[in-house]
This record gives C-alpha cells, sequence and structure tokens, in this order.
C-alpha cells in the first residue's frame, strides 16, 4: 500500500527528525575518528613496508600481511569478527553519549573494525605517496646532518601526504559510505536509525500498519544525506586534482606598451 502523504508525515513527528540527524552526527563523529586513526595506522604501516630491511625486515613483512589481509577482505567480514571476539576495555563499559552500556561496546567494536579495514587502505595510499619521493631526499638529508627519522617527518612524509590528498579526501568519501555497514550490528549511526524508525513505521504514518512508501520515503531521506555530504567532498577532491590557474598580479605586457 501507497500513500505518501502518510509516510512523509513520519518526518514530521516530534522527535524523528532530530532522531535522524543525531543518527547523521554519530556516523560522522565515526567516519572522522576512523580516518584520523587509520591515518595515523596507515602511515607506519607503509613505512614498515617500504623502509624496513635488513635485520628490522620482519617489520615490513608483518606490515605487508596486515595491509594484504585486510585489504583483500570485506568489511562485513571484519565487523561480524570484532562484535564476537574483539576485547572491550573497561573505559567503554559505561554509558555515555547518551548510550547504553551495550551500545557503548557495540560501538567500540564496530570502529575497531572500521578502522582495521580503513588503515589497510591507507597505507597502501600512502605509500604510493612514498615512492613518488625521490630516493636523492635521503641523500640529501644526510648531508645536511638529518637523522632517518627527522628525514622522513621533515622532508618525505610531508611531501607524500601532499601527493595523496586528493587521493585520500576519496578514501574519506569511501569512510563514511562504509560507516553504513555498521547498522548490520545496530550500531546507532544513519542506516541504523532509519532502519528501526522503518521497523516501526506504522507508529508515526497514522495508517496503522507498515506502507511501501515509507520504505521510499526513509531511504530516500537517508540516500539524499549521504548524497549532499559525499558530493560536496567529491567537489572538494576535483577542485584539488583540477587547481585553477592563478592569475598573475602584473599585466601581460602588449606590444604596444612594449614600444
Amino acid at each position: 500500500m501507497i500513500d505518501w502523504q502518510a509516510s512523509f508525515s513520519i518526518l514530521t513527528k516530534a522527535g524523528v527528525a532530530v532522531y535522524i540527524l543525531r543518527g547523521v552526527a554519530f556516523s560522522l563523529v565515526i567516519s572522522v575518528c576512523a580516518v584520523v586513526v587509520s591515518l595515523l595506522i596507515g602511515s607506519v604501516l607503509a613505512l614498515m613496508r617500504n623502509y624496513c630491511s635488513g635485520p628490522t625486515r620482519i617489520f615490513k613483512w608483518i606490515a605487508t600481511a596486515y595491509i594484504e589481509l585486510f585489504r583483500n577482505t570485506p568489511l562485513l567480514f571484519w565487523i561480524f569478527i570484532c562484535l564476537v571476539f574483539c576485547p572491550v576495555p573497561g573505559f567503554f563499559t559505561h554509558r555515555m553519549l547518551s548510550l547504553t552500556s551495550v551500545e557503548v561496546r557495540i560501538l567500540f567494536r564496530a570502529f575497531v573494525a572500521l578502522v582495521l579495514f580503513e588503515s589497510s587502505i591507507m597505507a597502501e595510499i600512502i605509500r604510493g605517496g612514498l615512492n613518488s619521493v625521490a630516493a636523492g631526499q635521503f641523500e640529501a638529508g644526510h648531508s645536511q646532518g638529518f637523522s632517518t627519522v627527522q628525514i622522513l617527518r621533515y622532508i618525505v612524509l610531508p611531501q607524500a601526504y601532499r601527493a595523496v590528498v586528493p587521493t585520500l579526501l576519496s578514501q574519506v568519501i569511501s569512510t563514511i559510505k562504509d560507516s553504513s555497514y555498521l547498522a548490520n550490528v545496530a550500531v546507532i549511526e544513519l542506516m541504523s536509525r532509519v532502519r528501526q524508525i522503518l521497523a516501526t513505521s506504522n507508529m508515526y504514518n497514522g495508517a496503522g500498519t507498515q506502507l511501501v512508501s515509507d520504505v521510499f520515503v526513509l531511504f530516500g531521506i537517508a540516500f539524499i544525506i549521504y548524497f549532499v555530504i559525499n558530493f560536496a567532498l567529491s567537489c572538494v577532491v576535483r577542485s584539488l586534482q583540477h587547481p585553477r590557474p592563478r592569475r598573475s598580479a602584473r599585466p601581460e605586457p602588449t606590444a604596444q606598451t612594449a614600444q
């Protein structure tokens, strides 16, 4: 049964819009935190895979195994693995942010799964940036008295990050979309909340039963929200990939002025 007016009336009910917006906020917070932590872990993995040799070659093997394992397996698989086996620190066993202790534990485990998966992809992106830095940078740095750590920190990594900024932003978009997988473990992000509202839509649409149009309206709202967020980020990525040429401060000399 389809009744568009009844389905759209769900969004006007007290608390429904706020409930969805809080889901948007949680999705963004989870995604941003996952990107930051994944970027840190990914940087370490990329450095280990690229520069560990000789006695430290074992770290290169560990980094390679980690990257290939998580990058070539589905995120949903790791979400369920972490949901069952991931230990939770005592700090995350209490209520916080209006969440129950059970929801906090589930959120932590889902977050760990997202970080494990995304950090492997970040590592390969950053490794591509490291490979774009000329090997002569190390020789130049050593000639100036820099240690290897200082060369990586002040010379190599800044150039590598600058080279992969558009790709990293594209991965941020993917991370926001990947966060929707967390709805499968009843985490309080956007898709999970939309599904919860849909499950009880008969209480809000005034029809007394769930309508087919409820599905289109509620998932349509989720579609619009994801599209707006990711399209805005896509525009930023495109602007970085194709920067506008700077206008010269001085006017170009013409033949007449040259004479």
